[in-house]
């Protein structure tokens, strides 16, 4: 290519800079692919219902500034402020570091996050799609806003038990096809078990907040000590139809009217409603092909 080029005009200088040039090219090119898709990366956060958990709970509140109480029965942890700002937000942070966080629970100096992060099942999301939600959430306006504390009951606040808890609790690995089911189907555990991480709140807890083995998605009561439905076909099928899904899941509408709770009517309005019609499809498939749990006593 190189004599090619000098000979056909003559002058090397001029084919040594239009290399340069497509190196150069290729070189931007390539790194605007590895640093993520912020596009894209804005749909997966509304999958993942990001904006609910840090953004405070009042008027006129800035997105992803942090400040939302979440209420557990180990004390009242505050979602934290995860805009670009270099002092108050993750601005300082890498993105190995943001990748660590999902992946590990671990923050940048090392030291554990609480589980309230949900990274026992965002550590599932795939390396494409952690680099496109990072990418998106360079993009944000920063805010000077500082995270708040948490308020948490004597020892829970102790973070170097959290490894003691993940020792017993937590599996970290990327999202794995499940055998023998559809394209669409392994979709929809994708966006259920990892994106939207649909446990979290719909899987009864033990006395250390760990989700109890064998009653994924059953229902039961939340980290609020308030009760969630139960996601298995033995409520599904018995009580609605895919349409009467779709229509709860994009409307926020019983078929007869009534409208969820609070926090699931927030969760349609930031992220289920907000689903292409492929995933919302994924979804409802992968809810319908789960084992019936019977309903907690």
């Amino acid at each position: 290519m190189l004599e090619g080029m000098s000979h056909s005009d003559g002058n090397p200088g001029r084919a040594l800079r239009a290399i340069a040039a497509t190196l150069l090219t290729l070189g931007i090119a390539g790194g605007a692919w590895s640093q993520g898709d912020a596009k894209r990366g804005e749909y997966l956060a509304k999958a993942g219902g990001c904006v609910g958990c840090h953004t405070e709970e009042k008027k006129d509140a800035v997105p992803y500034a942090g400040g939302r109480a979440l209420k557990t029965p180990f004390g009242t942890f505050y979602g934290p402020n995860v805009t670009p700002d270099p002092k108050a937000g993750i601005g300082s942070w890498t993105e190995a570091d943001f990748m660590r966080a999902l992946r590990e629970g671990v923050r940048p100096d090392g030291a554990n996050l609480f589980p309230s992060f949900p990274y026992p099942s965002f550590t599932k999301i795939t390396d494409a799609d952690a680099r496109d939600l990072w990418a998106y959430l360079r993009t944000l306006p920063p805010s000077a806003k500082p995270s708040r504390e948490h308020d948490l009951w004597f020892v829970f606040g102790w973070r170097w038990l959290v490894t003691i808890w993940k020792w017993f609790f937590f599996t970290p690995g990327a999202f794995t096809n499940l055998p023998g089911v559809t394209e669409t189907v392994n979709r929809g555990a994708y966006l259920a078990q990892a994106l939207g991480h649909c446990g979290e709140c719909h899987t009864p807890r033990n006395f250390l907040g760990a989700p109890k083995s064998g009653r994924f998605l059953a229902g039961g009561k939340g980290p609020d000590g308030k009760p969630v439905p139960n996601l298995t076909p033995t409520r599904l099928k018995k009580k609605w139809t895919d349409d009467d899904l779709k229509g709860i899941l994009t409307t926020g509408l019983y078929p007869d009217g009534d409208v969820p709770a609070e926090t699931m009517g927030e969760v349609i309005t930031n992220t289920t409603s907000k689903l292409t019609a492929p995933d919302l499809d994924a979804l409802i498939a992968y809810l319908r092909s789960l084992p019936p749990v019977p309903e907690e006593k």
